[in-house]
C-alpha cells in the first residue's frame, strides 16, 4: 500500500493495536488489518478529505466508516483507555509519575461549516461556531477532553467536561489546577474544590502589567497548535459533536504515537 505522512508504521501500530483490538465487535475473523483503516482513518483526519473520497488503496471507505462509528460509540469519555493509557505510558516514558498533579485547562473556539447539526449562532458576531475544552498536564498531554456548542461559557464548559470524568480515579492526585481569567468567579472556584479537593490558581493577563508570556499558559496553547495540525480539525464540519470530540482523540493519539 502506498504511504502517507500520515500513516502509522507497524511498529507505532503495535502501541495500541490490542487496545483497538479489545474494543471491537467479536465476528467472524477479520480480512482487512486494523493497522489500514486507521490509517484510511487518520488520512481523513489529516487531510480533511470526504468518506468517499479516501484513497483507493485504503479498505473501502464504508468499511473505514464502521469501524470509525465502532470506536465512536465506545471512546467516550468513561470507556477511553486508549488514550488515556498512552498519555500514561508516555509520562511514564518521559521520567515523570504516570498521573499528573497539575492540569492546566483552557477553551478554544472554533467556527462551524454549513454542514454541522449541533451547531449555536452568535447573532451578534454573526458568527456560528462550537468550543473545545480541554486539561493538559506540563506536557501539554490530555487528561480531559470536552466539546460544546458555543453559548456555553469556559466556566460552564469546563464543569460538563469534569462531570464527564468524575470515574477516573487517577484525577485524585491532582494538586492545582491553572487557569486564565475565562474561569475567575467565587462560586465556580468553590464548586471546583468541592469536586476534586485542589488548589485554583488564576492567572490573568491584566494583572501582569505587560506583555509577558503567561506561565505554563502557553503549554495548553501548543497543545491546541499540535491538534491543528489535522486539517480536519481547522474548523467543525461534523454533524454531531460525538464525531468532533472523536476527531480529537484520534488526532491525540496518532501525536503520540507518532512519537514511537
Amino acid at each position: 500500500m502506498t504511504r502517507y505522512t500520515s500513516d502509522l508504521s507497524e511498529e507505532q501500530f503495535s502501541v495500541i493495536r490490542s487496545l483497538l483490538e479489545r474494543i471491537t465487535k467479536n465476528t467472524r475473523p477479520r480480512k482487512t488489518d486494523l493497522r489500514d483503516i486507521f490509517n484510511a482513518l487518520l488520512y481523513l483526519l489529516k487531510n480533511a478529505t470526504k468518506w468517499r473520497d479516501i484513497p483507493k488503496d485504503f479498505p473501502n471507505w464504508k468499511l473505514v466508516y464502521y469501524y470509525f462509528h465502532l470506536w465512536k460509540t465506545t471512546l467516550d469519555p468513561e470507556t477511553n483507555e486508549p488514550l488515556l493509557e498512552l498519555v500514561w505510558m508516555e509520562r511514564l516514558r518521559s521520567g515523570k509519575h504516570s498521573t499528573p498533579s497539575l492540569l492546566i485547562i483552557d477553551a478554544q473556539s472554533v467556527k462551524n461549516t454549513c454542514t454541522a447539526q449541533e451547531r449555536w449562532y452568535d447573532a451578534g458576531k454573526k458568527v456560528s461556531w462550537i468550543k473545545r475544552h480541554i486539561g493538559v498536564d506540563t506536557l501539554g498531554l490530555p487528561h480531559m477532553l470536552g466539546i460544546t456548542t458555543g453559548n456555553y461559557s469556559d466556566r460552564d464548559g469546563a464543569k460538563e467536561m469534569f462531570l464527564a470524568y468524575t470515574w477516573d480515579i487517577s484525577l485524585n492526585t491532582l494538586e492545582v489546577f491553572l487557569v486564565d481569567g475565562g474561569y475567575s468567579g467565587e462560586k465556580f472556584q468553590e464548586w471546583w474544590i468541592s469536586c476534586f479537593d485542589a488548589d485554583v490558581q488564576v492567572v490573568k493577563r491584566n494583572e501582569l502589567h505587560t506583555f509577558k508570556v503567561l506561565p505554563k499558559r502557553w503549554i495548553v496553547e501548543r497543545t491546541f497548535s499540535w491538534i491543528e495540525q489535522c486539517r480536519r480539525l481547522w474548523k467543525n464540519c461534523e454533524r454531531h459533536l460525538q464525531t468532533s470530540l472523536t476527531m480529537m482523540y484520534l488526532a491525540f493519539i496518532s501525536l503520540i504515537l507518532k512519537r514511537y
